[in-house]
């Protein structure tokens, strides 16, 4: 017998995610209400939410909280089409019997190649010279003559052995670079070699990486895990990029830093996001700030809710979930 499921986001993300293709495989794997998608669990009537075996969400539904679940006795599975699920289901799931996926691994493929064009073109500080290109001729000649523009070599630090970190790592085979380093407290030192880096405590990548990508999750211990202290390690003329969370970094001493000209900066995500007009971090020549968009986006997003489709077959299947998260991860993940 196919689950009853139920499909809870913002109705931009459902129209974005779920085309005919789409549509057309979940209705074989499910029994499906009317309507299909709601923006949020309080929207459900009663009946239908007691009968719901599987709900899958995704970007723009509210928190699931202790009521919702209550009233959901036969629910079983939750499966996100999307990245983190910290601030979507509650701390006790898992002991209710509910199973979580998330589509955290696909997600992570665009942030990926956003990260190595950032780094590819941090190798040759390729945006801030366009920026001065803007307001000055500059041309091959003042390019040669600067003898550190270069992809070569370069010592690449990775703050974060997550799932895109170890995807970034994947994809830095590509480059010639020079040593990869790795901080984060709770990598495996093998399974960091076996990607291609090195793992070593957070002050010792600082102070060795000409360009530094930051992939650690926010948590209370990760809020400003680079601070002044932690730029000043970092070389003269390093760039930071930052795809993860704008809260890692102290957005007051990352701006001392880049006005300084010390340091350059290309940062997806910021703090507070967006930043507001005329904000100083703005003006920066060295400083490139894109609006969120490392993330899955366009057709992109179609990944996530063929990976949550993959998920309900196997849960019909009876097979294990990709993407499960289990408790322990999730103090850990984003």
């Amino acid at each position: 017998m196919r689950p009853r499921v139920l499909l809870a986001m913002d109705p931009a993300t459902f129209a974005l995610q779920f085309g005919p293709e789409e549509l057309t495989r979940l209705a074989g794997l499910a029994t499906l209400g009317d309507p299909i998608v709601v923006s949020g669990l309080d929207a459900v009537d009663p009946a239908r939410l007691a009968e719901t075996e599987v709900l899958i969400t995704s970007w723009g539904c509210p928190p699931i909280t202790a009521a919702q679940l209550n009233a959901a006795p036969r629910l079983r599975t939750v499966l996100h089409a999307a990245g983190s699920v910290r601030s979507l289901v509650p701390p006790d799931l898992h002991d209710r019997g509910v199973q979580v996926a998330t589509a955290a691994t696909m997600n992570a493929v665009p942030v990926a190649e956003y990260t190595l064009a950032a780094i590819i073109l941090a190798g040759k500080r390729v945006l801030p010279l366009a920026q001065v290109g803007r307001e000055q001729p500059v041309g091959w000649q003042n390019s040669f003559a600067t003898r550190t523009l270069s992809n070569l070599g370069r010592t690449i630090g990775i703050v974060g052995f997550s799932t895109i970190g170890r995807k970034v790592l994947d994809l830095l085979r590509v480059l010639d670079t020079g040593s990869v380093l790795v901080a984060d407290p709770f990598a495996d030192p093998d399974l960091v070699r076996a990607a291609g880096a090195e793992l070593l405590p957070l002050p010792e990548v600082l102070g060795r990486a000409e360009i530094l990508s930051l992939h650690a999750p926010l948590l209370p211990s990760t809020h400003h895990l680079i601070g002044g202290a932690e730029l000043a390690l970092l070389p003269d003329g390093a760039t930071l990029i930052n795809t993860a969370r704008g809260g890692i970094v102290d957005s007051a001493a990352l701006l001392a830093e880049c006005a300084s000209g010390r340091l350059d900066a290309i940062l997806d995500v910021t703090d507070p996001e967006p930043l507001p007009a005329g904000h100083p971090l703005l003006a920066l020549p060295n400083v490139t700030v894109t609006p969120h968009l490392a993330g899955s986006l366009g057709s992109e997003t179609r990944r996530l809710s063929h990976f949550a489709l993959d998920g309900l077959a196997a849960y019909v299947a009876g097979e294990p979930l990709p993407g499960a998260v289990t408790p322990e991860a999730s103090e850990l993940s984003a």
